[in-house]
């Protein structure tokens, strides 16, 4: 390998981020140069801090074009990460790229590398680009350092993935292979829409699915436009947003209010999102839409409030009624609209069969992505493992936390994200156990993973000291992944998302699990078991 290895910061597409993540960025940078000039290497920065914008992050797919010009095509090249990252910034120049790539972040739930990581490795995967990935705290430990010396004398990093095994059903509980396989070839003849409001979120290559691979599944998307939503807003009367608003207060919901509309929760605001849930609800009646998917991050951010309280309600299968307004008929009663939050449709084909499929099962059916935020070793209350902190802007439904809407409050969403505010569904997820799982693509084919964790209950000054080293205004959920250590999930899993179930019991879960896996496979999907 080259003694010279190009460094690379692909950032947020968002000036505020950028700026605010450009210490973390520069500080973790100092040790990694650190560490590679102790191996005999230097590194090069591919591009250099901008004064007028106050960041050193290539922020646009034009900028990543002009920054891959000037780096020869077999330099070793590393890309640094302690910020959420839009990966399409940076794809077309690692797409043609010849050399060696390294992947890597800061291990930490403030500065989101690991986040940005995931998605950018699913990215890779899914274009068909070889790379590797490392990860650490302080990049002085010897899980980095023996990993780093291994990508500069071989080109490659080789990681422990002996957790995964493909999924056989001849091994699998008889009966929940029946229900799944019964549960597919029903779906894959009855077919579903999957509404689509703008595709592609915030550099989310790895959570497109191409049309061909998701038509054999028996969905079909239903292609839709943010401003539709924004408009339909504006049908919705002022007396329909107080009634939704009224309805959550009345079921106990906390919500955090100020007057100042820059840095605090609104009234104002939260009608708007009301407004916006009842609009995705006529919508998704309107086009016969078997769950939805809201962008939000690009267009809707700079003309409402964000989404997320009006996506968690829509997850949530007793939620405010919603009216059709030719005919006052109420909308899906009974019925959660399975959303997916970022628009992520590798979530939403996964929250799709989950939520049927729970129903049929009788499991409690409501279903939600979180990101793989971080996590730490915890120890008391009758926990010793690693509890990673699952974590996303708001979009998780009532029923999975202590206490449902009475356990929920309302938050501000960060300025930084959010400059026209809106509130978050926060919650703190109740104890049991969960299905996870992940649909991916990778070698031009949908992928499946899944596995069991138990859901833990945490002292509250556990909770809390997790919420302010991550982002306090969303739900959590500590969770400890059964058969999967820290290290191996972040080398397997393919994306900054995974999705949760509740089941009533781990037997239950372990049925859930199985069964899933089944109706997977027999959508088509390469099924893999993780853990367990």
């Amino acid at each position: 390998m080259s003694s010279t290895i190009y460094l690379v910061a692909s950032g947020d597409l968002r000036l505020a981020a950028n700026q605010n993540c450009e210490a973390a960025q520069a500080a973790m940078e100092q040790k990694i140069v650190a560490v590679v000039e102790r191996e005999g290497h230097r590194i090069q920065r591919a591009h250099p801090i901008d004064p007028q914008k106050g960041h050193g992050f290539i922020d646009s797919q034009r900028y990543g074009i002009e920054v891959f010009r000037e780096i020869p095509d077999d330099a070793p090249l590393m890309l640094a990460k302690a910020v959420w990252q839009y990966s399409h910034h940076v794809l077309a120049g690692l797409f043609t790229h010849k050399g060696p790539i390294l992947t890597v972040a800061n291990w930490s739930g403030m500065w989101p590398g690991l986040v940005g990581l995931l998605n950018l490795n699913a990215s890779l995967t899914k274009a068909g680009v070889k790379y590797s990935t490392l990860w650490s705290e302080d990049f002085t430990d010897d899980f980095f350092v023996k990993g780093l010396r291994q990508w500069l004398r071989k080109g490659r990093v080789k990681h422990d993935t002996s957790h995964v095994r493909r999924f056989d059903a001849d091994d699998a509980p008889k009966k929940a292979v029946k229900i799944g396989r019964t549960f597919a070839k029903t779906l894959r003849q009855q077919k579903a829409i999957m509404g689509i409001f703008d595709e592609g979120c915030m550099g989310m290559y790895n959570a497109i699915i191409p049309d061909e691979l998701l038509h054999p599944t028996g969905v079909f998307k239903e292609r839709l436009s943010q401003s539709t939503l924004y408009a339909r807003m504006l049908t919705v009367a002022d007396a329909e947003a107080r009634g939704v608003y009224d309805w959550l207060r009345q079921r106990g919901v906390k919500f955090q209010l100020g007057t100042d509309e820059a840095t605090e929760l609104t009234e104002r605001q939260i009608l708007e999102q009301c407004k916006m849930y009842i609009a995705a609800v006529r919508i998704a009646d309107e086009f016969g839409c078997d769950t939805i998917g809201i962008q939000y991050q690009q267009g809707l951010k700079d003309l409402t409030p964000a989404s997320d309280l009006a996506e968690g309600i829509l997850n949530n299968s007793e939620r405010p009624p919603v009216y059709r307004e030719e005919t006052a008929e109420e909308l899906f009663p009974g019925e959660a609209v399975v959303h997916f939050n970022e628009v992520d449709e590798c979530a939403g084909l996964d929250a799709l069969v989950t939520y049927r499929l729970w129903r049929q099962l009788g499991f409690p059916p409501e279903t939600t992505l979180h990101d793989l935020r971080w996590g730490r070793h915890f120890q008391g209350r009758g926990v010793n493992d690693f509890v990673w902190v699952l974590e996303i802007s708001g979009a998780a439904p009532p029923a999975h936390f202590i206490d449902g809407y009475a356990g929920a409050s309302s938050e501000r969403q960060p300025p930084m994200y959010f400059r026209l505010g809106g509130g978050s569904l926060k919650g703190v997820s109740k104890p049991g156990w969960v299905v996870w799982s992940r649909v991916f693509v990778a070698d031009g084919r949908l992928n499946f993973d899944t596995g069991l964790a138990e859901v833990v209950e945490l002292p509250p000054e556990e909770t809390e000291e997790r919420w302010q080293v991550t982002t306090s205004q969303w739900p959590i959920m500590h969770a400890v992944l059964q058969g999967v250590s820290r290290d191996q999930m972040m080398a397997r899993h393919k994306s900054n998302h995974i999705q949760v179930a509740y089941a009533p019991t781990r037997a239950a879960a372990r049925t859930g699990m199985f069964a899933k896996a089944a109706a997977m496979q027999e959508l088509g999907l390469r099924v893999s078991i993780c853990g367990v």
